[in-house]
This record gives structure tokens, sequence and C-alpha cells, in this order.
């Protein structure tokens, strides 16, 4: 027994180091595909896993379900505002008495909030107050979905109100066109395309119809994934997790609706009232799984951005002096031959380097005045750098002066002469270096 247990204590302790030091160690090779593929997917997945549990994803999760329940009307009333432009209103009623909130027959009670809604946007008051009130609902909801996700890339900088204002129309354009579109597949496989002995059998029907929504909610969510962070997502990386994602939360509805069957009695007894917390608990795991596929879809893109992790972390200053004069260095080489200017990207694939590192790296150039910045008209375009210093006259010493003297400095009160005395004497002997204020960069 105790050999059984030690012997088992050994094996997760690998599994465990594996998962934590060894796996990071391990690089795509580009030499063999399928161990490339395996190495990704299990490091695609661990990051998920860790982001989910690191990241305030709770906090998160209830922060957007109070703004999507605050934005639920408003959003509703301009789908069917739109719906009802095309003439499919009926569709979006029929959509929603499909899905779990028919089972508690409370549709007619949101349409009725919605006609309220709508009715009070044909008045004058609604020019005003109304208008200012359904705006900001929406603005206020998708602009918490823009900031936990960007927070998941780690992106500083959101866009524009314009630009947020243009994205969160075009994403509630597509959800009414994406319902007219799946409705009109539907009558159109049962009218045009019955005559065909493929579609005249009533199971590949129901297949088809059934699979619709599945589709719309792939669609959807790679969508969401796609458009709404502050950066350039990859085809690839936003449509794994918007597949996955729309899976898992078409099967939660469907195991909600088994949840509702199953306490009928308690509908009974409280009625309309009991959908409320079954309401409020599927928007909750909606979010939940609406923020892990924010951290799968980054964890695809950017898993090379973590290899050697562990040694980033406990790296020597010399070695990262070393990293931080070197990725300078190439850039400064670059400049004097006049080509252009590089991104993170390509410093960290030229130079076989972690692209985690290679952004710090850059960032604290640049908040020491030794790098600008180039940003693009696209927002979503990398960004490239170039130096902001002279290279014709900065030295290694004034290099990593620069650096040395980032951040707080002689912030202690009431220091002792001879403490003083030292930090002078200290400062001295940094800067009597000879080779170090002679040399320049770009003559290394």
């Amino acid at each position: 027994m105790l050999r059984f247990f030690t012997q088992t204590m050994n094996k997760l302790l690998k599994i465990y180091k594996f998962a934590t030091q060894d796996i990071w160690r391990m690089t795509v090779r580009g030499t063999n595909r399928k161990r490339d593929i395996a190495l990704q997917t299990i490091k695609t997945i661990i990051l998920s896993v860790r982001g989910f549990s690191d990241d305030d994803i709770n906090m998160r999760a209830n922060s957007l379900t109070y703004s999507l329940m605050f934005a639920a009307v408003p959003i509703l009333a301009f789908i069917v505002a739109i719906g009802r432009g095309f003439g499919f209103e009926k569709v979006i009623e029929e959509y929603l008495n499909n899905s779990f909130l028919g089972q508690f027959d409370i549709v007619p009670t949101i349409m009725e909030f919605v006609q309220r809604y709508l009715e009070t946007a044909q008045g004058g008051v609604f020019i005003g107050v109304g208008l200012i009130i359904l705006l900001w609902a929406v603005y206020s909801f998708f602009q918490n979905v823009e900031s936990s996700f960007n927070k998941i890339w780690q992106v500083g900088k959101s866009r524009s109100v314009f630009r947020q204002l243009t994205n969160y129309l075009t994403i509630l354009l597509l959800i009414p066109i994406l319902l007219i579109v799946s409705s009109g597949i539907s009558i159109f496989l049962n009218t045009q395309m019955a005559e065909l002995a493929f579609f005249s059998d009533g199971h590949v029907k129901e297949f088809i119809a059934k699979s619709i929504p599945w589709i719309m909610s792939w669609v959807m969510f790679f969508l969401m994934y796609y458009i709404i962070p502050n950066t350039r997502v990859n085809f690839v990386s936003a449509l794994i997790p918007g597949v996955l994602v729309g899976t898992m939360v078409q099967l939660l509805e469907i195991a909600t609706v088994y949840f509702i069957m199953f306490l009928s009695r308690t509908s009974i007894v409280y009625g309309v009232f009991a959908a409320i917390p079954l309401l409020l608990m599927w928007l909750q795991w909606t979010c939940l799984l609406i923020l892990f596929g924010a951290e799968m879809s980054y964890a695809i893109q950017n898993n090379e951005s973590f290899d050697f992790e562990t040694d980033v972390r406990h790296m020597s200053r010399r070695y990262k002096d070393y990293l931080t004069l070197y990725v300078y260095w190439q850039i400064v080489k670059r400049f004097e031959a006049a080509e252009p200017a590089v991104d993170a990207k390509w410093l960290a694939k030229t130079n076989n380097l972690p692209l985690r590192i290679v952004n710090q790296l850059l960032s604290r150039l640049c908040e020491v005045k030794l790098l600008s910045a180039i940003m693009s008209e696209d927002e979503k375009e990398e960004t490239k750098y170039q130096p902001s210093s002279d290279i014709s006259t900065l030295t290694i010493g004034t290099f990593f002066s620069r650096i040395d003297a980032q951040g707080s400095e002689l912030f202690l009160p009431n220091l002792p002469d001879n403490m003083r005395d030292f930090w002078t004497r200290w400062k001295e002997l940094k800067q009597a270096d000879y080779d170090m204020n002679t040399t320049l960069v770009k003559d290394l």
C-alpha cells in the first residue's frame, strides 16, 4: 500500500513538473507537424485552465451578468425593431419560444415589455431620455465585454468611442440577420429543396433544422472573439473557441430545459417567478463560458509567448540586461541601414525569443525614452518600434544609465550622511567604466 502511494505521488509530481516547467522548455520546431500540434494543444489547455483560475473570472462574469440583465430588454427591442423592418418579427418570437424561456411561458411577457419599449420609442420622450437610456444600456454591456476581453488579451488601450459604437451596432445588426437567414434556409429547404430526394427525407430535414441554431451559435461566438478584442485576432484563434463555446452554450441550454422539466412542480407553485433564479444561473454560466472562450482564444494565439516562462521569472539581472541591449541593438542596426521598423513578433520569431519577454523589454525601452512606438492608423495593426535617441552619440554607458535610473530614487527620508556619500560614490563608480562610456551601441 505504501509503495503504491509513493509511486502514485511520484507520478503526480512528474505530471505537475511537466505541466509547470518541462513543457514550456519544449518549442515548436516545424519539423514534426503532429508533435507541434500536440504540443500547442496541451499548452493551450493548460493556459486556458490557468487563466480561467488565475484571473478574476467570477467577478467579471458577475459584472457581465448584471450588465446583460440591465441591457437585455433594450438589446431585444433593438433586434425586434430591425426584424420588424425586415418583416421577420415573428421569427424572433418563435426563436425565443423554442429556447428554454418558452418552458416558463414568459416569452409573451418579454415581448410585451419590448412592445412597450418600442411604443415609447415612437413618442417624443424617447427622442431624448429614452434614446440615451437605450444606447447607454447597450453600450455599457458591450463595453464591459470589450474591457474583459482586452484584459485577457493584455491590451491596455480601448477603441475610441466612435469605433466602439460602430462595432457594437454591427454585432447587433448581425444577430437579427442571422435569425432571418436561418429562417430563410428553413423555408427554402421545406419548399424549393423539398423536391430533391435527399431533402425529401424527413430525418434529413429535421437534422438540418436542428443544426441551424448550433451553426448560428458558432458564428455568433466566432464573431465575438474575432471582432471585440482591440487587437489582431487570428481566424483560427477565434474559430476554435467560437465553435467550442457555441456548442457548450447550446448544451447548457438543453441541460437547463431538462432541469426546468425536473422542477416542474416548483414552476407550478411559483409560476413565472421560478424563471428568475434559473435565468440568472443560465446567464452566469453563459458569461463564464464566454470568458473561458476568450482565455482559450488568447492561449491559442499566444501559447508560444509563454515558452521558458519559469526561466524568465528567475532570469538573472545580467542576462536580462544582455537581452535588453541585444533587442535594442537589432532595432538600431535596422534603423542605421534605413530598413523598415519591426514589431515585437518579428523580433521574437527572428531571434527565437519568447514573445512575452520581447514585449516586456520593448515596453521597458519605451518607458526610458530609448524607443518610440509607431502606431498604425489601423488599431489592429501591430505596433512597430524605432530608436528615439541619436544613435550616433548613444553609448552603452548612457543606455544602461537610463535603464538603471528608471523608477523612484532617494525617496527615503532622513538618510545618514555616510549613506548619502555612499550613493554618490556608487554613481561615480558606475560612470567610471571606460569602455561602457565610450563604445557606441551601434558599433557593437
